[in-house]
This record gives structure tokens, sequence and C-alpha cells, in this order.
């Protein structure tokens, strides 16, 4: 088994790592890059599935616990990656609009 300290000192070099990568993206990719990054949440839904999976396999720990967990982030999940999408359409809606006008 992985110890649950390094996970946490991953989490949160990562955490720091990927703060100092967003910061350096100028202003006007922020939406578009965001909009983009937001669908790779479908990653953080299969992980979830995952590890609530692995948790019924696991007789040491807190079977309910993980569910619930489990459920939250499949649902924290849902909301990002349908967030995101919902601001890809509506910035494509945007550059539609202006090419109706022209015609």
């Amino acid at each position: 088994m992985i110890d649950p300290i390094l996970l946490v000192i991953i989490f949160v070099v990562c955490t720091v790592v990927g703060y100092f990568i967003i910061r350096t993206v100028p202003s006007l990719l922020h939406t578009p890059l965001m909009s983009g990054m937001n669908a790779l949440s479908g990653v953080t839904i299969v992980g979830a599935i995952t590890a609530a999976g692995v948790s019924l396999l696991n007789p040491f720990g807190s079977v309910l616990l993980s569910q619930i967990l489990g459920c939250i982030a499949i649902i924290l999940a849902a909301i990002n990656v349908v967030g995101g999408f919902m601001v890809t359409h509506r910035m494509l809606k945007m550059f539609d609009k202006k090419e109706k006008e022209d015609k």
C-alpha cells in the first residue's frame, strides 16, 4: 500500500505547480483554457468510481465513508464537466451570432 502522507505530499506539490502554471497564462486565454480543461474532469469521475469500487475490497477501511466520499466526488466532477461544456457552448454561440449578422 502507498503511504497516505506521501499521497498528501504529491497532492500539495501538484497543487502548487498547477497554480504557478495557470498564473502564467494570459488573461485572454483563461476562458478557452478552462472550458477545455473542465472536460478533463471526466477523468475525475472515472477515478472516483474506481476509488469507490476499490474501497469495497478493502477490509480495513470504512466502506460507507468511502462510498459517500466517492459519490460526492462524482457529483462535483459531473457539475464541473457540465459547466465546462456550457461555457464552451456559450462561447461558440457568441461567434455564431456574428456570422449570421454579416450574412
